[in-house]
């Protein structure tokens, strides 16, 4: 039974991931979140194929978190929206302390020492050098939170914290009290699956840490019994780190991926 799971898990992640880079390489020109309908494919891949390979093995999947309630399901909200607004309030103000101190002190220092010994890193250095906050915001505000709201987040977490994690759950038990949840070998599973899923689709070398706000994404659908909290709270990690990158001129001021 575990084998089975890990295998079906492991082949069905796969097939998305390949699919999807696969699909992105033929739009050509990455992802247009609103701007064209071939992109819906990325999300309908992400929601509907766990579903029907859950189908396929005889298993129930509304027995998970595979949909995004319905508007009667008020319990669900309210709890979600409650586990996402206190989450991002603890997180956010360290993270953009960190953040500064990341591109404003470590980052520029790091580069430069080690442009000494790797050539390949100086121009990373001297872009890096002067970097400071110019309070520039990104051009399409209202597009980008809905792109990531919409487009990124809650499709990535279906898929991830709804079936990745909790397929994953049924074969290593949850048994990690850690804040009000539950957790097991999973959670830590998925989020590094997670982490290397991005590089699979389009590699960055920053993609590692990836892995720790995942755990929050993790922690958040099993303290809540949903994923709404947790893509609530990718959104807005998401949109967080696009208009940093903006105010610190690290992306131009366009829609962000």
């Amino acid at each position: 039974m575990k084998r089975r799971l890990l295998t079906e898990v492991a082949v069905t992640t796969a097939v998305v991931l390949v699919a999807i880079r696969l699909w992105l390489s033929l739009l050509g020109s990455g992802i247009d979140a609103l701007g064209g309908l071939p992109a819906i494919v990325i999300p309908v891949l992400f929601m509907w194929v766990p579903v029907w390979v859950m189908r396929a093995q005889g298993d129930d999947p509304d027995a998970f978190p595979l949909a995004v309630p319905s508007s009667d399901e008020r319990e669900v909200w309210a709890r979600s929206l409650k586990a996402f607004a206190l989450t991002a309030a603890v997180i956010t103000p360290p993270f953009v302390a960190i953040y500064a101190w990341w591109y404003g002190d470590l980052f520029p220092w790091l580069s430069s020492e080690l442009c000494h010994v790797w050539r390949a890193v100086c121009p990373i250095s001297r872009q890096v050098r002067h970097l400071s906050p110019h309070w520039v915001f990104p051009t399409e505000p209202l597009r980008l939170i809905a792109y990531h709201l919409l487009f990124v987040a809650p499709g990535e977490e279906l898929f991830y914290r709804g079936y990745v994690q909790s397929r994953l759950d049924q074969v290593w038990a949850p048994r990690w009290k850690i804040a009000g949840a539950t957790l097991g070998p999973g959670w830590l599973v998925t989020c590094a699956v997670f982490a290397l899923g991005h590089s699979v689709v389009a590699f960055q070398w920053w993609h590692f840490a990836i892995f720790f706000p995942a755990l929050i994404f993790g922690w958040l659908r099993a303290r809540t019994g949903h994923v709404v909290a947790g893509a609530l709270f990718h959104a807005w990690c998401n949109i967080l780190v696009a208009f940093l990158d903006v105010a610190w001129g690290l992306q131009t001021p366009g829609l962000h991926g």
